[in-house]
C-alpha cells in the first residue's frame, strides 16, 4: 500500500492516538469526547490522566499497557483503546484490561468492596463478526444484564464499542458532537482543512494541534515511524485476511459437505455446510493471525506488543 503522508495526523496510528489524546495539553479532547459519547447520562467536568502500564499484583503477572487512562472527578477510571485490527479474543482482552482498575481500588483491612464505575472504550477499526449485515448498529453500549428481567443488573462496569467503518455521515449530516468527533477521527488522515461543520472551538485546537507540520523535528520523525507500522500492519492484515478467508471458504465447504452426507440430504447438508464453514472460517481466522504474527516479528514489533494484537500467546510468536 503507497504511503500518503496527509496534512494532520493518521489518530488510527499509536503515536497519533495517544498524542491527540493522552497527553496532558490535549487532555481536554479527551474530556469533549468522552462527554459527546456518553450523550448527558453523565457529565464530567474534569479529567486525570493516569500511567498506561499497568503491573499484575507480582512480578510474574502479565502487564497491560493502555492507549489512554484516566480517571473523573469522582474516581471512576476509563479506558479508550484504539484497535485497529480485529483479534481472536478481542472481547476476552477488553474484559482482561477492565480488571485492573477494578483489582486496583481494592483495600487492606476492613473493607465493604464499595467500587467506583469503571468505562472501557474501544475506537474500532473494524467490524464484529456478528455484526457484518447490520450496517446502522455501530455503537454498542454494554453491561451486566439479568438475562430473565432485561434489566441492568451492574451498572458500574460499561464496554462501550465504535465500529468506525459503519459511520458513514457526510458532513452535511453531522448534527451532534458525537457525530462531529467521529467524523473527525474517521476523516482525519485524508482532509486539507478544517470541515466547515466542525466550527466549535474545541475543534479549532484540535485541528491546530493535528497539523503534521507543526510536529517538532523529534516528534516527526516518531510519527512518521509509527505511520510506517501502521501501513505495513494494515497491509499485512488485508492480505492475511484474504488469504485466510479464502482457505476457511473451501475447507468449510469440504467439512461441510462431509458433515451434511452424515446428517442427511436436504436439511443436513444445509446445516452441515454452515457448520463446517464456521469450523473452517474459524481456522481461516487462526491461520490469519499465526501469518500476522509472523509479519509483525520479521518487523521487529515487540512480542507483547504482538500478543496484545493478534491474542496468540506470547511463548508462541517467542518460538517463530
Amino acid at each position: 500500500m503507497e504511503e500518503i503522508e496527509g496534512k494532520y495526523i493518521n489518530p488510527y496510528t499509536d503515536y497519533g492516538f495517544k498524542l491527540l489524546f493522552g497527553t496532558e495539553p490535549n487532555k481536554e479532547f479527551t474530556l469533549s469526547f468522552v462527554n459527546a459519547l456518553l450523550q448527558g447520562r453523565e457529565v464530567i467536568k474534569s479529567l486525570t490522566l493516569l500511567p498506561t502500564e499497568q503491573l499484575g499484583d507480582t512480578k510474574d503477572d502479565r502487564r497491560s499497557v493502555f492507549d489512554v487512562y484516566c480517571e473523573n472527578e469522582q474516581g471512576e477510571k476509563i479506558i479508550i483503546e484504539m484497535q485497529k485490527a480485529d483479534q481472536q479474543y478481542f472481547k476476552d482482552r477488553s474484559v482482561y484490561y477492565s480488571s485492573f482498575p477494578i483489582r486496583q481500588q481494592g483495600q487492606k483491612g476492613r473493607w465493604r468492596f464499595g467500587l467506583k464505575a469503571v468505562y472501557t472504550i474501544g475506537i474500532l477499526d473494524f467490524v464484529f463478526d456478528e455484526d457484518k449485515d447490520d450496517e446502522e448498529y455501530f455503537h454498542h453500549t454494554v453491561k451486566l444484564m439479568d438475562v430473565k428481567t432485561k434489566e441492568v443488573f451492574y451498572d458500574k462496569l460499561t464496554y462501550i464499542y465504535l465500529e468506525m467503518p459503519k459511520f458513514k455521515k457526510t458532513e452535511a449530516e453531522l448534527v451532534t458532537l458525537f457525530d462531529k468527533w467521529l467524523f473527525a477521527l474517521k476523516n482525519l488522515p485524508r482532509l486539507l482543512e478544517r470541515p466547515a461543520a466542525l466550527q466549535e472551538r474545541i475543534f479549532k485546537k484540535f485541528f491546530d494541534v493535528a497539523e503534521v507540520a507543526a510536529l517538532p523535528k523529534e516528534e516527526y520523525a516518531k510519527y512518521l515511524e509509527s505511520e510506517k507500522v501502521y501501513y505495513d500492519l494494515d497491509g499485512a492484515f488485508r492480505t492475511a485476511d484474504n488469504k485466510g478467508y479464502s482457505r476457511g471458504l473451501e475447507r468449510g465447504k469440504k467439512e461441510g459437505k462431509k458433515e451434511g452426507l452424515k446428517e442427511g440430504m436436504a436439511k443436513g447438508m444445509e446445516q452441515g455446510i454452515a457448520k463446517g464453514m464456521e469450523q473452517g472460517m474459524a481456522k481461516g481466522r487462526e491461520e490469519t493471525n499465526l501469518e500476522n504474527a509472523r509479519r509483525m516479528k520479521a518487523k521487529g514489533i515487540a512480542p507483547q506488543d504482538i500478543a496484545d494484537i493478534t491474542g496468540i500467546a506470547i511463548e508462541t510468536i517467542k518460538d517463530m
